[in-house]
């Protein structure tokens, strides 16, 4: 049986859970990221679209051809993006349990981009 990750926003408006395995965590330091989430990294996890289930959907921003960039009505919370793909990519900072090994970054993405006094 496949694991349920679950997770929401800071308000609790927006409840999410997706069904595992995850697809593809990994870190990316690109500027849409940093400015989506005000953090010069952001972690994903992406998960088929059709394995992850919403309370209340998120709003979403077209932020590319391809991904609308989602995030609470209520309370701006960034929760992921929503690709034209049938996938959902979700940040980790939102999950109830991130800790999970299976969820640790296996790549970063833009590399370049992340300040050069900040670690690796």
């Amino acid at each position: 049986m496949a694991r349920t990750y679950t997770g929401g926003c800071l308000c609790g408006h927006i409840r999410f859970a997706a069904e595992g395995p995850p697809l593809r965590p990994h870190t990316c330091s690109c500027t849409m990221c940093q400015h989506h989430s005000g953090a010069l990294t952001l972690h994903w996890v992406e998960f088929p679209a059709d394995k992850v289930t919403w309370s209340t959907r998120p709003s979403t921003w077209r932020s590319s051809d391809y991904l609308s960039r989602s995030f609470c009505p209520k309370c701006g919370s960034t929760v992921g993006a929503i690709d034209d793909k049938p996938v959902v990519a979700l940040v980790l900072g939102s999950f109830d349990s991130a800790n999970r090994k299976e969820l640790a970054p296996a790549y970063h993405s833009y590399v370049g981009k992340r300040p050069k006094w900040m670690p690796r």
